[in-house]
């Protein structure tokens, strides 16, 4: 019996029109090259991945931040109407107002890279933004003051990194926790010093304990930039956060501001016995430092063992927006969107009063 024709056989014409397809497939899929891929792309001769839009995403999350900014005011407006009248945990009585501290300060500002909880699930944890822009980054520094009892984060961030090298400093503690391995290679990219974080230096032979300014202690190790920097001093870091902020962002001779160091920060803040237009104007200082919440995470675990004291504990991770660093630029010089400095943006304030965000809070670490 025959052997049947294929549709080829009897139309040549089609296999001709088959022939071309195929060719100009191949062609075209030979010659597609990928977009770069949000978590691990093309690493260029400076070992930042490539993200050309970055810079887009990073401006549309600034205009949304700026609205949150708006809102705020208005609730300070609705409650207050002044920051001296809003109280950080309402009483349990009319007229009820619904609201906390923190909802004056949403995370709002959009992580534009990966977003992403590093360390143990629970205590121990970290949210952080676009760790892959650290994973083959070959300069990459980070800082920690104020070492957790196992050190996940740091465990987690020495294995998913190849180059950075982390600084750990307490003096209450005696070295990194559990977690991070006691290999040749992890004691190579981990240093650890029984120093504390303080808004002054006062490191000298009689000292106990000895605390160090960040610049101090950059300048000493030779840094000029932090890629990631966690701070968690108990209560110091409103007093240590205004000693960065004085130190870094001074005029320079020219008359242009200087950058925070670090390109994100994460930080425990503890409210005790915080008055609220103090810490209004401790936040609005880190707002016009280029500080940029991205998430939030309330410390459930103190809140409840202490449930008579309402939420005092959150973690916080910011962006910094001015300078240039790896999480906002692509490898080349940045100037982040300017944000024009609005003295008029604390609610209810009179002419004459004090300036709220420079107040202090009490005294430094220096003065224990």
């Amino acid at each position: 019996m025959p052997f049947p024709l294929t549709a080829f056989q009897r139309h040549p014409r089609y296999a001709l029109a088959f022939a071309a397809i195929v060719l100009t497939s191949f062609w075209y899929l030979s010659s597609y090259e990928p977009g770069p891929s949000l978590y691990r792309g093309h690493v260029d001769t400076a070992g930042l991945p490539r993200d050309p839009d970055i810079y887009n995403r990073v401006a549309r999350s600034e205009r949304i931040y700026q609205r949150s900014v708006e809102q705020r005011h208005e609730l300070i407006k609705k409650w207050g109407p002044s920051p001296s009248q809003i109280v950080m945990f309402p009483p349990d009585q009319e007229p009820w107002p619904a609201y906390t501290v923190w909802d004056f300060f949403p995370p709002t500002f959009a992580c534009p890279h990966e977003l992403e909880r590093v360390g143990n699930i629970g205590d121990g944890g970290k949210w952080t933004c676009g760790l892959s822009r650290l994973e083959e980054k070959p300069d990459c520094v980070i800082y920690v003051f104020g070492v957790d009892w196992d050190s996940s984060f740091e465990a987690e961030v020495l294995s998913r990194t190849k180059h950075c090298q982390i600084f750990g400093y307490d003096y209450t503690a005696n070295g990194f926790g559990s977690a991070v391995p006691r290999t040749a290679a992890a004691r190579a990219r981990t240093h650890f010093e029984k120093y504390g974080l303080g808004a002054a230096d006062s490191h000298g032979p009689g000292d106990d304990p000895k605390m160090w300014t960040l610049r101090s202690i950059m300048r000493a190790n030779g840094h000029s930039h932090i890629d990631l920097l966690r701070i968690d001093v108990e209560g110091w870091e409103f007093e240590v956060m205004r000693a960065i902020v004085r130190d870094f962002i001074a005029p320079t001779e020219d008359g242009t501001f200087g950058a925070l160091p670090f390109g994100q920060l994460q930080i425990e803040l503890h409210i005790w016995h915080r008055r609220f237009d103090d810490f209004l104007g401790w936040w609005q200082t880190l707002e016009d430092a280029g500080l940029r919440p991205f998430m939030a995470e309330a410390n459930l675990v103190y809140a409840n063992y202490n449930r008579q004291s309402g939420v005092e504990l959150v973690d916080y991770s910011f962006l910094n927006i001015k300078g240039d660093n790896v999480f906002i630029s692509d490898g080349r010089p940045l100037l982040a969107p300017a944000v024009e400095k609005d003295d008029t943006r604390i609610p209810g304030a009179e002419e004459g009063d004090p300036d709220i965000r420079f107040i202090r809070h009490g005294p430094g670490p220096d003065a224990v």
